[in-house]
């Protein structure tokens, strides 16, 4: 992505999507956020991406999809069925996956983008979630950009900008820390308590990806050593 284009950013509240969000605000041009309320359990994660917007200086908008995800039926995170704990490459991990998730906000972000004059939307998928979501998948990724050339083409043009595509968490961990991001204020939990669970697949991976990276981690945890056993430390 060339230097001065103004991207918007697909921003969670995760570590990895405000790590992305600071790395586009300290080495490009970072238009704004873009967030989604599709039903989640840990729905608290969009205020920690409003804090994000709000220590960068720049406009934060959530998207309610709700009715959406009503339809998106059967996944962990949007229905009546328990988050399972574990590590992020166990197959019982696919019952986090909400279905075509990527693809929906995606096409909602590059429509944003264009009618707000950014020329490149940001993602912050990343190697990790390659074995449990498609849509994460570097496949999906060059396939979508493609078909949204074909969407508006002789409109705009819009670049897709997924610079961890290849990367693991412990590598993002490690350019958030070149990037003084603050990841104490960032969400990952799945189960969206009070404070971080320290059993379910999204904590297994953020603590094994401190560990891995050699950065201190500052969340606190319910279960602060479960991840050891599930990382077979």
């Amino acid at each position: 992505m060339q230097a001065h284009t103004p991207t918007l950013v697909i921003c969670s509240g995760g570590l990895d999507s405000v790590t992305l969000a600071h790395k586009i605000a300290q080495e490009n041009t970072l238009a704004g956020l873009l967030s989604f309320d599709y039903g989640q359990r840990h729905k608290k994660e969009l205020g920690y991406a409003q804090k994000c917007a709000a220590a960068l200086g720049v406009p934060h908008k959530i998207i309610d999809i709700t009715e959406v995800g009503k339809v998106l039926s059967g996944s962990a995170l949007t229905d009546n069925v328990d988050v399972p704990d574990g590590h992020y490459a166990e197959e019982t991990m696919k019952i986090t996956v909400v279905p075509n998730r990527n693809a929906i906000m995606l096409a909602i972000a590059y429509g944003a983008a264009s009618a707000q004059n950014a020329k490149a939307v940001a993602t912050a998928v990343h190697a990790g979630d390659h074995f449990i979501y498609p849509d994460c998948r570097p496949a999906f990724i060059e396939s979508f950009a493609a078909m949204q050339d074909c969407a508006m083409e002789g409109l705009d043009k819009i670049e897709m900008y997924a610079p961890f595509l290849t990367l693991n968490k412990a590598a993002i961990v490690r350019e958030g820390a070149r990037l003084n991001v603050p990841f104490e204020n960032t969400w990952s939990c799945y189960k969206g308590g009070d404070i971080h669970c320290g059993r379910c697949g999204t904590c297994v991976e953020r603590r094994e990806a401190f560990h891995l990276a050699g950065v201190d981690d500052p969340t606190p945890y319910v279960d602060q050593t479960f991840w050891k056993e599930a990382c077979n430390v």
